[in-house]
């Protein structure tokens, strides 16, 4: 995945990772509340760790709310619109590996679809 000609036609990246890392200040749950940037700050150091950033591969971006806070925390890459629910560094570490690495989906931390607000 180092070759930058392996990005989708048109495309800077590979793949996008987009982890919500949006607050609410009334008390409602949010994926903030759920250590999220604690995760995209792992995400992004495994990526980089890996030699997986860079044009032509991986971008690790922060996101408001990405409204699917029943299923929080959440990340959703793209371009394939994979939406992740996630609880800790070792499911983080498993989304880097299976998916952004090797382009498999990890069925068990997919958000289910039906999930939203």
């Amino acid at each position: 995945m180092t070759d930058p000609t392996d990005a989708p036609s048109g495309s800077y990246y590979q793949r996008h990772i987009f982890f919500c890392l949006n607050e609410r200040k009334n008390g409602e749950g949010c994926c903030a509340q759920h250590q999220a940037q604690q995760a995209f700050d792992h995400c992004k150091v495994l990526v980089k760790s890996a030699g997986l950033s860079g044009p032509g591969q991986v971008r690790v971006n922060k996101a408001g709310c990405l409204d699917r806070c029943a299923g929080g925390p959440v990340a959703v890459v793209y371009p394939e619109a994979v939406w992740y629910s996630y609880v800790d560094k070792q499911d983080i570490e498993e989304i880097v590996e299976s998916h952004l690495k090797k382009g498999q989906v990890v069925e068990r931390l997919l958000t289910p679809a039906h999930l939203g607000r």
